[in-house]
């Protein structure tokens, strides 16, 4: 589930299986790992350097190039969440 449009991540509602084909917008992709309730998995691909965005709120930046369907976490991002980001206006 993408928490916002603009999301370069969802989450996952259930576990993911390595090799489940998932839908997500308008596409589909395969899952890299499984991957754990409430972890995060790109929903496109994410170059290296690019921010990673979650409800609309920058949360990290990819250290690594990671494809649609990769499990994103400490692996392949460094945090650059504050906790002081607000929301744009709508």
């Amino acid at each position: 589930m993408k928490l916002a449009p603009a999301d370069n991540v969802a989450i996952a509602l259930r576990p993911l299986r390595a090799g489940e084909v998932i839908a997500l917008d308008d596409a589909s992709c395969t899952v890299e790992r499984d991957v754990a309730v409430g972890h995060k998995i790109a929903a496109r691909a994410i170059a290296a350097g690019e921010r990673i965005v979650k409800y609309n709120c920058p949360i990290g930046v990819a250290t690594a190039p990671i494809p649609a369907g990769h499990h994103v976490h400490t692996h392949n991002v460094k945090s650059a969440y504050l906790p002081t980001y607000t929301l744009p206006a709508a």
